[in-house]
């Protein structure tokens, strides 16, 4: 294997990532010098924002460029999905205000965005493991960070257990797939996938398995609800939204053209459905708000997975566009949620009863995130699900989208009993329990404007990605 380095293709194709990089060193920087560590947020916040912005602008001239032959490239399409995804970064940085007065979130937000950077533009599996490890390491110590909450140590070492079992699983495959070709090209596990030979296709199953653990796609799931219930809010609506995005976003990369076909289809058809079912319904019964969403989110990875049945040319744009409208809908309600000095109480489902009474805002913004969720048009989510559906049914696994059509109706009923108790309820506001803050509120407007974009434009969303 061979590669060659290109100066100035290196300075432009990466400039996301050297904004990123630049707000770390700067970061750390303040915080040896002991200088306002308050004033960390607003570097971070600069830097993601010239990130955004320089993908976003990289991927309107059109620019495309290899700078690392073989190991690292862009696409237009590429540095639209990075420019979106570090676009969901702000709103969470703006939640963290309230929650972290140190510089230490900023630096771990900073780090693991870096490594999410990586992962689309990944053209070997060493690249693609670089991201994977800097996407999930900083979040460790994010999980930790919550301080507040009892289970917080609990849930950091459940996920850096399970995240270094699927890293461990993803080193497997691609050891037995170097074996079985010789390369390290991501651009092998397309046409492994058709293969008969048995070394491949264990391979591919062990690639694919360590994509299902870190997606928390059942059985792989049990971390997910213990995690993100003791992990911080901004930490919850971090691993919910943008993790899970960058682990579908390299799992975009790696099926690249190919079209599923054979045994192995088996995997994308069962697991996934498996997961929409078992999600919807363990989500019913959760008394906490981060764990139904968390068990939401383990439906959702399953929807996400389907839309690799469908046909290879329109699998980046329904993955990254259902990313986008989960997303935004997800941290919309994590934006306004009320604040409260008891973190456990704040997640109780009781703490939100009448909550329209007392603050008709949040309540409204929160409704439009769970109807969202449902998939009931004319929310984002309805858009979202209708382009995977539409793909799988367009490859010829009608009976399958029945199937999930159908587990998605099952979730509709957690999604507007959360609507039932914000409006008809009674309820009182518990003594802790205040409006969000400002940065929160600026955080839900972001993604409120984002969600409105998404609802009424869909079509103009989709013929920029």
């Amino acid at each position: 294997m061979t590669s060659s380095v290109n100066a100035q293709d290196a300075l432009l194709a990466m400039l996301p990532e050297h904004f990123l990089l630049g707000g770390i060193v700067l970061v750390i920087i303040m915080a040896v010098l002991g200088r306002g560590s308050r004033s960390a947020l607003w570097v971070a916040l600069g830097a993601v924002i010239a990130s955004s912005a320089a993908a976003f602008w990289l991927s309107n001239l059109p620019y495309a460029a290899a700078p690392f032959d073989g190991q690292f490239s862009v696409t237009p399409a590429i540095l639209m999905a990075k420019g979106a995804l570090l676009a969901l970064a702000v709103p969470v940085l703006l939640m963290s205000r309230t929650e972290f007065t140190d510089g230490e979130f900023s630096i771990l937000l900073l780090s693991s965005l870096y490594g999410l950077c990586l992962l689309p533009s990944a053209d070997s599996f060493l690249v693609m493991f670089l991201g994977l490890e800097l996407l999930a390491m900083p979040v460790y110590a994010l999980v930790l960070l919550a301080f507040r909450r009892p289970q917080s140590a609990e849930s950091a070492f459940k996920y850096l257990v399970l995240s270094g079992a699927a890293s461990a699983t993803f080193l497997m495959g691609v050891s037995l797939l170097y074996g079985a070709t010789g390369s390290m090209s991501v651009d092998v596990f397309g046409a492994a996938l058709a293969s008969s030979d048995i070394m491949t296709r264990t391979a591919v199953v062990l690639l694919l398995l360590s994509l299902f653990l870190k997606a928390a796609v059942v059985p792989f799931h049990a971390w997910a609800p213990d995690t993100y219930e003791g992990a911080s809010i901004p930490v919850t609506a971090y691993m919910a939204t943008l993790t899970k995005g960058a682990v579908l976003l390299a799992a975009v990369r790696l099926f690249a053209g190919a079209n599923v076909s054979g045994p192995l289809v088996d995997l994308l058809l069962v697991l996934p459905l498996v997961s929409i079912v078992w999600g919807n319904l363990a989500a019913i019964k959760q008394q906490s708000f981060r764990r139904m969403i968390a068990y939401s989110s383990i439906a959702h990875a399953g929807y996400l997975f389907y839309g690799f049945l469908g046909d290879a040319e329109g699998r980046m744009q329904a993955v990254l566009f259902y990313v986008l409208a989960y997303s935004v809908v997800n941290l919309l309600a994590f934006a306004v949620m009320p604040q409260n000095t008891d973190d456990e109480q704040r997640d109780s489902l009781d703490a939100l009863k009448g909550l329209y009474h007392r603050n008709p805002f949040a309540a409204a913004m929160i409704a439009i995130a769970m109807l969202s969720l449902a998939g009931l048009p004319p929310f984002p989510g309805f858009a979202a699900k209708f382009l995977i559906f539409k793909n799988v049914v367009a490859a010829g696994y009608t009976t399958y989208a029945v199937l999930g059509l159908v587990g998605s109706y099952l979730g509709i009923y957690f999604y507007l009993r959360v609507i039932q108790v914000l409006f008809m309820t009674a309820g009182e506001a518990a003594p802790s329990e205040q409006r969000a803050g400002g940065m929160a509120r600026a955080a839900g407007a972001l993604c409120l404007v984002g969600t409105l974009v998404l609802a009424v434009l869909p079509g103009w969303a989709l013929g920029r990605m």
